[in-house]
């Protein structure tokens, strides 16, 4: 079975950028959809990006439109999400997560089976 761990996470001043990282073990990205999620205290786990390894493509939610970035490294099996122009509203828990390749962006979060443990992502004003 595929495992994820997530990391990267940190304190950064609003305007600061951070990168995160999502490596898989025990298999590879190459047959799987990648999804990035965060998670703010009391609120719904909301889509962040998604990304189809096969394609390179990515898809990414208007709150983070043109400031996110999803990338990949086929040699290190890990997929990162530049996050640069940091908000203090995008302060939340950030997970990555996989699924089986889709011909579809999915982006909920029940369409994701293997997920990270999330790393913590705080934005200071």
């Amino acid at each position: 079975q595929v495992q994820l761990v997530d990391s990267g996470g940190g304190l950064v001043q609003a305007g600061g950028s951070l990168r995160l990282s999502c490596a898989a073990s025990g298999g590879t990205f190459t047959t799987y959809a990648v999804g990035w999620f965060r998670q703010a205290p009391g609120k719904e786990r909301e889509f962040v990006a998604a990304f189809r390894w096969s394609t390179g493509r990515s898809y990414y939610a208007d709150s983070v439109k043109d400031r996110f970035t999803i990338s990949r490294d086929n040699a290190k099996n890990t997929v990162y999400l530049q996050m640069n122009s940091l908000k203090p509203e995008d302060t939340a828990v950030y997970y990555c997560a996989a699924r089986t390749e889709t011909r579809l962006f999915r982006t909920r979060a029940d369409d994701y089976t293997y997920w990270g443990q999330g790393t913590q992502v705080t934005v200071s004003s």
